[in-house]
């Protein structure tokens, strides 16, 4: 017998007095908690993401969308990057105006390769204002989840406020589980025992976002 075997095999026991219970999930699980805290406007909204994201050391900035590659220009080039890492569906204009070397989003790159890549570009799924977190789905603006957990420094940009939710429910309701979600609040940051914080152990020790408005 094996591992799986046995292990499948006390859970058979464990709920061999359980009733069977055909009630679909969606009724069986309560949904009477607040979807979201106070009211705000569309525009509120984005004030707290905006927030929440500075608060969790997020580097925020906020611009038209004709103004978006001008300003993602000026980012790569303040950071000193010399390579981007692109997502294979992201928006080609993005990066009109930058002169780092495009790297696209390879299936054979190692994480050794990864790590040699200055920065990376991608888009969102959702971002949440309540909590200031970025979720990325693996959609073709933001690639493999890996893409955006080895390179050093992470560009987001956030359609808003269209891409906006208030909550972290609101955020459920527009994302499909079977993808893979990688929710992101501020930097990867740790501490140790003595609380001593260290940024860019689990992801970026630095990450950007930008705030996109029309388009």
């Amino acid at each position: 017998m094996s591992s799986r075997d046995r292990i499948l095999g006390r859970v058979r026991r464990a709920l061999a007095d359980v009733a069977d219970d055909d009630t679909p999930y969606e009724q069986a699980v309560g949904r009477a908690y607040l979807r979201e805290h106070g009211e705000r406007t569309a525009g509120q909204t984005v004030d707290l993401l905006a927030e929440n994201l500075a608060d969790y050391r997020a580097l925020v900035h906020r611009c038209a969308d004709e103004e978006l590659p001008e300003l993602l220009a000026r980012l790569l080039a303040e950071r000193g990057s010399r390579t981007v890492l692109v997502p294979p569906g992201l928006p080609p204009h993005w990066l009109a105006a930058a002169a780092a070397t495009r790297v696209p989003d390879r299936a054979t790159s190692t994480a050794r390769d990864l790590d040699r890549v200055d920065s990376v570009l991608t888009g969102c799924a959702v971002a949440v204002a309540e909590t200031g977190t970025l979720v990325l789905d693996g959609s073709p603006d933001q690639g493999r989840r890996r893409i955006t957990l080895v390179p050093d420094h992470h560009i987001c940009v956030v359609r808003v406020p269209g891409q906006v939710v208030p909550s972290v429910p609101g955020a459920l309701g527009r994302l499909d589980p079977e993808r893979p979600l990688t929710w992101i609040s501020g930097p990867s940051a740790t501490s140790d025992i003595e609380l001593d914080r260290v940024e860019g152990v689990h992801g970026p020790r630095t990450l950007e976002v930008v705030l996109v408005s029309g388009g």
